[in-house]
């Protein structure tokens, strides 16, 4: 995403001292670099970590990221990614971000764009300790320079942010997407995969089962710790409820894809998380197989992966071609076709897909 430029006051980081010096007028585009510099400067008193902190849980909560978006601070102090803004008050924070932002020059929502502070292990603060402040440089570092409250600069990587608070900002990756968490506050039937299933009436085809995404569990994380943690995209086609018993009715039927987003936070990597989230709602005796793809996200241009899914007419096989959309720059976990011997092979056991471990369960 393209940043506005803008006529800013910046404060320069002096190459030769640990301290933060003087102003500088420059023209410039808003930066991580930038953003984390004035965050720097701001960080003399804990005046802001409950605001901050209250926003990265409600994010987390809602199935996103340990992150706070600074346009929301901006806007809606205190309301993490998916949170409305009434689900909090300004007047909880007496000195909210945005007036300390407002104080170095930052006044703008829009220059923000998709800048954030994201907080990775933020779970373990003692509800003291003054956070290091760091910023993305957005070339897969696994460490970089940051300033301890008061200026000074220091070393940070990884092991740091689990020992004490560090604040990262970086750009934002999920907020756009709706999370699995999300779907199913819009819709509470959406996805639930809790084994009350209804079987349709037809004389033709009464056995249909579900297939359903029981947990999820990824052995690593796939980019720098800098751009925080991951997001997973589960995507899965199959013809639904397929009950043709005439090569002429195939013609009625098209592939149906299902596709949501599963974020694994840093302190998740090797955690088991529980999803009960439906990938194929109608598997029908007859379908055969079904596409299926697991994604991380790390953008690009649109593409595609082409893959078929078949069906059985007449003891015959038929074959549907799947278009799971993907971008190009994307790591592909794992993809291929899922057999129905395969899947009741393997039903409700903990199986390797690539590096993660998924349970999958047919219904």
């Amino acid at each position: 995403m393209r940043v506005q430029s803008s006529i800013l006051v910046i404060l320069a980081l002096s190459a030769c001292t640990a301290k933060l010096e003087g102003p500088e007028i420059q023209q410039a585009a808003m930066t991580p670099e930038k953003v984390a510099g004035k965050l720097a400067l701001a960080m003399t008193e804990n005046s802001l970590m409950k605001e901050v902190r209250d926003a990265v849980d409600m994010s987390a909560l809602n199935g996103y990221d340990d992150e706070y978006l600074l346009r929301d601070a901006m806007l809606n102090p205190g309301v993490g990614v998916g949170g409305l803004p009434e689900s909090k008050a300004a007047a909880e924070y007496p000195e909210p971000m945005r007036d300390i932002l407002a104080a170095y020059g930052l006044e703008s929502a829009d220059e923000m764009e998709d800048l954030q502070i994201y907080w990775p292990y933020y779970e373990d603060w003692d509800g003291e300790t003054l956070p290091v402040i760091t910023y993305d440089p957005g070339n897969g570092a696994d460490s970089n320079e940051g300033w301890l409250p008061g200026g000074e600069k220091v070393l940070v990587d990884e092991e740091m942010a689990r020992e004490r608070p560090v604040w990262v900002v970086n750009r934002n990756s999920d907020a756009a997407f709706t999370s699995l968490e999300m779907k199913r506050r819009q819709d509470p039937s959406w996805g639930t995969g809790g084994g009350t299933i209804v079987v349709k009436s037809t004389p033709v085809e009464p056995d249909i089962r579900t297939l359903v995404l029981r947990s999820f569990k990824a052995h690593r994380q796939f980019d720098s710790w800098l751009a925080g943690g991951s997001e997973f995209f589960v995507k899965t086609g199959a013809v639904e409820d397929f009950t043709a018993s005439t090569p002429a009715e195939l013609l009625l039927y098209q592939p149906s894809i299902t596709d949501f987003m599963i974020v694994v936070r840093r302190k998740q990597v090797g955690t088991e998380i529980p999803f009960n989230a439906v990938l194929v709602s109608d598997w029908s005796q007859k379908l055969d197989n079904c596409a299926f793809m697991i994604t991380e996200d790390d953008g690009g241009t649109i593409t595609s992966w082409k893959c078929n899914a078949f069906v059985r007419v007449q003891s015959k096989s038929y074959g549907f071609e799947v278009d799971l959309p993907l971008n190009s720059r994307d790591d592909i976990v794992w993809r291929g076709s899922l057999t129905r011997k395969y899947i009741e092979k393997y039903s409700g056991q903990r199986v390797r897909f690539g590096d993660v471990d998924l349970v999958l369960e047919l219904i």
